[in-house]
């Protein structure tokens, strides 16, 4: 990984994730244009990077999503 600058990048993950710290997605700041990712249970594992544009539209989805999720929530009280 370090021949490709990924070793010292900083990893986050949702707050949403349990204390545990499984089956989480870890995102890097934006490098070079793409979005770093990874697998939390395999922080030395391999690293997918993808434009800054998929990694939003990915973003999206998912908050649109909860949205709607809360919605059928609050209409099924």
């Amino acid at each position: 990984m370090a021949e490709h600058g990924t070793d010292t990048l900083a990893w986050r993950k949702s707050s949403y994730s349990g204390a545990s710290g499984g089956d989480c997605l870890e995102v890097a700041r934006v490098h070079g244009g793409l979005v770093p990712l990874r697998d939390s249970k395999r922080a030395g594992g391999p690293v997918v990077a993808v434009p800054m544009a998929a990694w939003r539209a990915f973003v999206g989805s998912v908050e649109g999503e909860r949205r709607r999720a809360e919605r059928r929530t609050r209409a099924e009280r």
